[in-house]
């Protein structure tokens, strides 16, 4: 079978005529082989599926779809003994699941130290960043700690993020605000400049960096008037960064340093501090809020020997997408009507600039940051490697190839005369994962001599260029022929198949289109 042979050049086809029906990688509607007007390699009883992707939060909902026997939020056709692996444990609900890479988990993050010091604390973010003040801030834990409490504002539903760029930060910031007084730890997270970063739409931009601004503004005064320390920082950059090198539009996530500022309304003199890294933001709490810091944590507070008073309480707003741009007519923060942001760099002259990116974050060098990593970091104290660093780590020395996991789901599929399926995602730097690892297990089925062997895609349009899908999947196409085996059956946008905000109707999409053959066929 040769590289034409290969399906990346017909769902190429297929993806060329989306793009001219108005469509873009992130929202591509599922598109299907077929040969002779059938469906080719729909996921069937008895066969084997890997889930290609490692991050978490958008995996939950499609692998809830495969693998809950109960599930109940739309109704599926289920399947009889599929072997469903996945890369890693992004919720504990899938902890009975064959997983590839178990999770290093961090012992003692801050919201556990928070919790054994008798302190209440309050979790608080939109539905698109839940997971991260929780799940990833808590090192992995899906529960509250005691005296922890999580609040969920849901995201816009229905529309593109774009047409609304404030979001629900204002039911957030007015949630925030509410919580004043009651709770000795508040962090919330500020989604705007990621989400909407994300988007190619530079007016969206720059009015989402004046709503955080103005309600960031609002929140920093109402926490100061209850005497909390304030501190505001971002998990990583991205809307800052508003065009390529090319000069089109940019959406992807950058290596810039963040900002860290600190206020408290107790002193009026500016508070002393250092530039450092992500993971010096919960010692720092820990130092204003005088806990002792637990061995665990190998940051360092980024104030150190300033004078807090006794029984401070402390909030800690997460911009999310936030980066230190270059100031000038490529930067949107810059660009945009940002008063109250301008007003609190200046009262906070000494602000300081954190590593939010690569090794600093726990990722490969020169990696750009990301909302998992960063809010991981945050929350730990300590830097906290990365699943793709343990995953490139696997691929480079052979490891990954041979993983047990994979091993098992070609046997699966061998014993039971059946087909095994890679949902695959068609991008190499991406924090949700590797086009890298799906070819690999192709080889290891190719040494198995496993035949059918078939590659569902997952389109990016966050860290690939927009318009890079027919070029993807060429070289695609040939990476499968010269490996011998796999076959690329269909592919749909990451905006359908990676939902994060209980969106079921448009994953079921995905999944009808894996199962069934649903979709546009080709």
């Amino acid at each position: 079978m040769s590289a034409s042979d290969r399906g990346g050049a017909e769902l190429a086809q297929a993806v060329r005529r989306a793009y001219e029906a108005g469509q873009d990688d992130y929202h591509l509607q599922p598109m299907v082989l077929t040969e002779h007007g059938v469906p080719v390699g729909r996921i069937r009883d008895h066969d084997a599926v890997i889930f290609c992707c490692r991050r978490g939060e958008r995996e939950v909902e499609l692998t809830e779809l495969f693998t809950q026997p109960d599930f109940t939020p739309v109704e599926r056709r289920s399947l009889r003994d599929l072997y469903f692996a996945i890369l890693t444990l992004y919720h504990d609900k899938f902890k009975d699941l064959p997983v590839a890479f178990a999770p290093a988990h961090v012992e003692r993050p801050l919201a556990q130290v928070l919790s054994e010091a008798g302190k209440t604390q309050l979790h608080c973010a939109e539905s698109e960043k839940f997971a991260h003040v929780t799940f990833f801030f808590n090192g992995g834990e899906n529960r509250p700690f005691p005296g922890e409490d999580d609040v969920c504002i849901p995201s816009p539903k229905g529309i593109d993020f774009d047409q609304k760029p404030e979001l629900s930060l204002p039911q957030v910031a007015e949630t925030v605000t509410r919580a004043l007084g009651k709770y000795d730890f508040i962090v919330t997270n500020f989604a705007n400049g990621d989400v909407i970063g994300h988007t190619q739409n530079t007016a969206a931009k720059l009015e989402a960096c004046g709503h955080v601004s103005r309600h960031l503004g609002a929140v920093v005064k109402a926490a100061l008037a209850q005497n909390y320390v304030v501190a505001i920082t971002a998990d990583h950059g991205n809307i800052e960064k508003l065009y390529t090198a090319s000069g089109k539009p940019d959406g992807a996530h950058t290596t810039n340093l963040v900002p860290f500022l600190l206020l408290d309304p107790a002193q009026k003199a500016p508070i002393s501090l250092r530039d450092g890294s992500l993971c010096d933001v919960a010692p720092t709490v820990l130092d204003v809020m005088g806990i002792p810091q637990p061995p665990e944590m190998t940051g360092r507070s980024l104030a150190e020997g300033h004078a807090w008073g006794p029984d401070r309480k402390m909030l800690l707003i997460i911009c999310d997408g936030w980066g230190l741009g270059t100031g000038d007519s490529g930067d949107a923060i810059h660009l945009a009507d940002t008063p109250d942001w301008d007003r609190l760099l200046a009262e906070c002259p000494s602000w300081s600039q954190l590593h939010a990116s690569g090794e600093f974050v726990g990722l490969g060098s020169g990696k750009a940051g990301n909302s998992e990593a960063g809010h991981t970091n945050l929350g730990a104290g300590r830097c906290v490697p990365q699943d793709d660093v343990r995953l490139d780590a696997a691929i480079r020395d052979g490891s990954f190839q041979h993983n047990p996991v994979f091993l098992q789901a070609i046997d699966h599929a061998k014993r039971n005369g059946s087909a095994l399926h890679l949902l695959a995602y068609l991008s190499r730097k991406s924090s949700h994962g590797s086009i890298d690892y799906p070819l690999a297990i192709c080889r290891t089925a190719k040494e198995q001599g496993l035949a059918d062997v078939y590659l569902h895609i997952i389109f990016d349009g966050r860290s690939t260029e927009p318009g890079s899908a027919p070029a993807l999947l060429a070289e695609l196409d040939q990476q499968l022929a010269e490996i011998g085996t796999g076959r690329i059956v269909d592919g749909v946008g990451r905006g359908i198949a990676l939902d994060r905000d209980r969106n079921y109707e448009k994953v079921k999409l995905a999944y009808d289109a894996l199962v069934d053959g649903a979709g546009a066929l080709y």
